[in-house]
């Protein structure tokens, strides 16, 4: 199966984050929100015309600009 990213992830769906595929900068930024390998992620909504996605992780709740969301692959364990 293909690797996907965040950002085709439709709403209500999960998966494990493998890699956030970025500079280092980003990287630390993201791992401070939490958004890190090992780390389930599930898409709550997507703003429409490209704009951001809604995203849960543990029990937060964050908006990730879709450019950001493309570089986050996703675990072939989706659940839904």
């Amino acid at each position: 199966m293909m690797a996907r990213t965040l950002d085709q992830l439709e709403p209500n769906q999960d998966g494990i984050i493998s890699l956030v595929k970025a500079g280092p900068e980003l990287v630390r930024r993201m791992s401070a929100l939490g958004i890190r390998p090992g780390r389930r992620v599930q898409v709550i909504r997507r703003a429409p015309l490209g704009g951001p996605l809604q995203v849960r992780i543990g029990h937060t709740d964050l908006m990730i600009r879709r450019e950001d969301a493309a570089r986050i692959s996703i675990d072939n364990g989706l659940l839904s």
